[in-house]
């Protein structure tokens, strides 16, 4: 079985279906692209993957050493406890806490001391947290903001902020990682860096990754595989040279100057 195995998903608000009849699979290791006009129906593809929506119908199923779970329904932090971990399109830190301390949050999702431990500032607590605090700060080093552990996250450049929610998501030790618009507001100079460290934290981390993202350079260059909504529905799926020559995608999404990008 696939990683991740979505069949038939289905999500209707009232009289409007956001996402129709939707089937994807993500192999691990992959690297996949989702693209689509604004409005496809791509975030709240996301959000039924990780839990913020309930499907309509359909199911989503994700595979943990042989054992699969279904996500549908699960609340956010429990899709996360199984090994799926989403960025947010609108930036979404503790704003007012540090950038270490956004870090280390998501992290103790995994800890292994008790509450009395924490309660009794036991050595097994103080053990754990140091561990925790040293992993924190390595894998912001990685991303070049451990200079700027003790700041506020909400006074970092916006470029950084988007690369903490990164760094943050990957402290929750995901198998899947979700990015919704990375690149978003982000100059060429620094697209170009984030598309090194997308490719880079993947071989590194042993993740899979789900990309939505608009700048098609990206896109392009490092999916190996794009899935097209349109409308809430699925219009296309493939490699990335067989999405610039698909015709329904063109029309409804890239252009004919695609090929430029």
């Amino acid at each position: 079985m696939s990683l991740l195995s979505v069949d038939k998903l289905t999500k209707s608000f009232g009289g409007l279906t956001a996402v129709s009849n939707v089937s994807m699979h993500i192999e691990k290791g992959e690297l996949v692209g989702l693209i689509g006009p604004n409005g496809a129906g791509k975030t709240t593809l996301f959000n039924l993957l990780t839990g913020v929506y309930v499907p309509t119908s359909g199911s989503i199923k994700l595979d943990r050493d042989g054992k699969i779970k279904e996500l549908g329904g699960l609340k956010p932090y429990n899709v996360t406890k199984e090994g799926l971990a989403r960025t947010f399109q609108n930036i979404r830190l503790f704003k007012d806490l540090t950038v270490l301390d956004n870090v280390r949050i998501a992290m103790h999702q995994n800890v292994r001391y008790g509450l009395s431990s924490a309660f009794l500032h036991l050595d097994k607590f103080h053990n754990e947290e140091d561990e925790l605090r040293a992993e924190a700060e390595r894998l912001l080093d990685i991303f070049h903001l451990s200079h700027k552990k003790n700041e506020l996250a909400k006074n970092l450049p916006y470029g950084e902020q988007r690369h903490l929610e990164i760094v943050r998501a990957l402290a929750t030790k995901p198998s899947l990682l979700l990015l919704d618009e990375p690149a978003a507001g982000m100059n060429p100079q620094e697209t170009k860096a984030l598309t090194d460290i997308i490719g880079w934290i993947r071989k590194e981390f042993d993740l899979t990754i789900l990309l939505i993202e608009h700048d098609m350079s990206l896109v392009m260059k490092i999916c190996e595989r794009i899935y097209v909504l349109d409308y809430g529905m699925l219009i296309a799926s493939g490699r990335p040279e067989e999405i610039r020559a698909n015709k329904k995608v063109i029309e409804a999404y890239l252009g004919e100057d695609v090929n430029n990008a």
